[in-house]
């Protein structure tokens, strides 16, 4: 979970609206689940039909969970949130599933692919973590595939690839799909989705996140209008 901005809360407000009250935002995250069903059957095809061996590795939040609800929260007290709150949503919060989810994850479980839950949630909240998936529904939600923060997400991504071969990552930031993009700054950022672009809509899915990532305290580049002379 990544702190919020420390810019004025205006500049963050637009970006917590449409992240929660957008339809573009629910059809962007459905778009997202109807292509990685596509891209989950035809892996799944080409492995003679069977899940058996494949894995499916998701990050939770802004991806599977809809988290809008606490960042509203934070734009009522003064446009900022701290880990406690967070730590606080992740054992009381009530989100709810990011539309496909459900479908999807649910797919997935039919078809005997394993599925990990790779996030950056905080492990002493692990047991409310599961509660959580588990009470919406969502499959295969035991301890071993619920990771949390700890390790870098490469190193457990890793970790899973010794015994599966991991066909679909999901995830609402870069480095959800790749060690490379953790701790590098904006130009590195998008040099890299440049380099990793054939991956991109085909084992890696990336949902919208307005609301939170690395981005956030970058300087806009305006237009500089041209001077018109007065006639």
């Amino acid at each position: 979970m990544t702190q919020t901005t420390r810019r004025h809360p205006r500049e963050h407000a637009i970006a917590v609206r449409y992240q929660q009250r957008s339809a573009e935002v629910r059809a962007l995250q459905r778009q997202c689940y109807v292509l990685a069903t596509l891209r989950l059957q035809a892996a799944v095809a080409g492995n003679g039909g069977q899940g058996a061996g494949l894995a499916v590795v998701s990050d939770i939040d802004e991806t599977i969970l809809d988290n809008s609800a606490v960042m509203a929260h934070a734009m009522d007290n003064g446009g900022h949130d701290n880990l406690d709150t967070w730590k606080l949503w992740e054992r009381e919060g009530d989100p709810h599933l990011i539309p496909g989810a459900a479908e999807f994850f649910a797919l997935a479980d039919r078809l005997g692919v394993t599925i990990f839950y790779v996030s950056d949630r905080f492990d002493e909240n692990k047991l409310a973590t599961i509660a959580t998936l588990s009470k919406l529904g969502l499959p295969q939600v035991r301890a071993e595939q619920v990771q949390l923060f700890g390790p870098p997400k490469a190193e457990r991504r890793a970790a899973i690839e010794a015994a599966h071969r991991i066909i679909l990552q999901l995830g609402d930031t870069l480095h959800d799909f790749h060690g490379a993009f953790a701790g590098v700054d904006l130009d590195d950022q998008h040099r890299l989705t440049e380099t990793h672009a054939d991956r991109f809509g085909e084992d890696w899915i990336v949902f919208p996140n307005a609301a939170h990532g690395t981005w956030m305290e970058a300087d806009l580049r305006p237009w500089i209008a041209p001077v018109l002379d007065k006639v």
